[in-house]
């Protein structure tokens, strides 16, 4: 496979205050790809969002490119909710993840999902070629067969 991709969800968090703060998102960015041995890439980028019409939709968004994918957080601080996503092409702890982001915000309950992307994921040039010329074999089967059935008919 590629790599894991963990969605996590907070709710009725008890520190909204946290969530409301560019600032803390960013730190949270900043500090987070080295607590799970990855390598960022790029400065960490954040944005507050007033809530336009709608005020309880206000909060951070906000991620950080690493070398081994993203991590992506949106929050909705009147809300006490969250959203972080963190996709890598490297095995990561887990537990450790949803310790560190539920240190910091506090969440009353979460959820998470985890999901191994790219199952199907070649590793190396060889074995896409593999996969490359399999692929093309079953189309020409498919293409064979069809021209050998419109023939017959």
């Amino acid at each position: 496979m590629f790599g894991p991709h963990l969605v996590v969800e907070g709710y009725d968090c008890k520190r909204k205050d946290r969530l409301a703060d560019k600032n803390v998102i960013l730190n949270l960015l900043q500090e987070f790809p080295a607590k799970l041995d990855m390598t960022t890439i790029m400065q960490p980028q954040v944005m507050y969002y007033d809530g336009g019409d709608i005020p309880d939709d206000c909060g951070a968004s906000g991620f950080v490119i690493i070398a081994e994918s993203h991590i992506a957080i949106h929050s909705f601080s009147a809300k006490g909710f969250f959203t972080l996503d963190i996709f890598s092409c490297k095995p990561f702890d887990v537990d450790a993840a949803l310790k560190y982001v539920c240190d910091y915000f506090e969440p009353g309950r979460y959820e998470y999902n985890l999901f191994d992307r790219g199952r199907e994921f070649p590793r190396s040039i060889g074995r896409s070629s593999q996969i490359v010329a399999a692929d093309r074999c079953r189309f020409q089967d498919a293409r064979n067969f069809t021209l050998a059935t419109a023939v017959v008919d």
